[in-house]
């Protein structure tokens, strides 16, 4: 059982795998910061300086005690860090149709060959033969 397990280990598949989980996460964090410290202080910028992370609606306040210490905290729908996860979602996406529309550009296209003359069956040639007699 062990050696049925080494041999699923370092097949190449398994070990492609792994490379890719490990360059998504590495991928997903440097997109994730492009959009957080890059995106979103321009698109801040040009809808009136407006931090989408910030953005939310209350629905409980939260209760203070008298030490200025939050005995209960805040209860909001936080749907500007919503916007910035679908902001996030459109980058990549498009990065990633960007990387396989030139991925695709790359490949050499394959030039079909003209298709061989379908060769007819028997019942054919014997429909041509008796129509070829009954010509004569």
């Amino acid at each position: 059982m062990l050696k049925e397990f080494k041999k699923f280990i370092l097949t190449g598949n398994v070990i492609d795998l792994a490379i890719a989980v490990i360059l998504a996460g590495a991928i997903g964090g440097v997109v994730k910061g492009f959009v957080n410290l890059v995106m979103m202080p321009l698109i801040g910028h040009f809808s009136g300086g407006i931090n989408f992370a910030d953005l939310k609606v209350i629905l409980s306040e939260a209760v203070v005690e008298s030490e200025g210490v939050a005995a209960i905290p805040e209860n909001a729908i936080m749907y500007g860090a919503w916007i910035n996860t679908i902001i996030n979602l459109v980058i990549v996406g498009f990065v990633l149709f960007m990387i396989v529309k030139a991925y695709n550009k790359t490949k050499k296209k394959v030039e079909e060959a003209p298709a061989k003359p379908a060769v007819p069956t028997k019942d054919q040639e014997l429909l041509m033969e008796i129509r070829d007699a009954l010509m004569k």
